[in-house]
């Protein structure tokens, strides 16, 4: 059966630091799609995000690169099983160098934390009780 997957394209200026912050995460780095102007990690079998240098990434666009330290391109939503691991994934994050983004969210069903990556990118992370889900 096919699986739907998406490849969340980030510009960055440095990518090997990029690659040791989302390592220090937990990700891996699928070396078979990364070179010297990119690198491919590897966060779930269907989840990719593809860390571009900034003139590769303008290679693929005719738009202004946005500086994601001052304006918002987009919020990368992840669910994590818990609360806890919400709160592991963002504490990894902040080890790595990254900052906390905004206060946690906790709605009973649902907690959320955001921190924002090496390039300001923001990333979500949210847990929801499967009860809720349900309906």
């Amino acid at each position: 059966m096919y699986q739907q997957m998406i490849f969340v394209n980030l510009p960055v200026n440095d990518l090997d630091a990029s690659k040791r912050f989302f390592t220090e995460l937990g990700f891996t780095i699928n070396p078979q799609f990364s070179d010297e102007k990119a690198a491919s990690v590897v966060i779930s079998d269907t989840i990719f995000a593809m860390l571009l240098t900034k003139p590769f990434y303008a290679t693929f666009t005719k738009k202004e690169i946005a500086d994601a330290t001052t304006t918002s391109e987009v919020l990368v939503c992840l669910s994590a099983e818990s609360r806890e691991k919400v709160d592991e994934l963002v504490g990894r994050a902040l080890a790595a160098g990254g900052t906390e983004s905004g206060e946690p969210q906790d709605h009973g069903f649902m907690y959320g934390r955001a921190f924002d990556d090496l390039d300001g990118h923001t990333w979500e992370i949210m847990w929801m009780d499967p009860a809720a889900v349900q309906g």
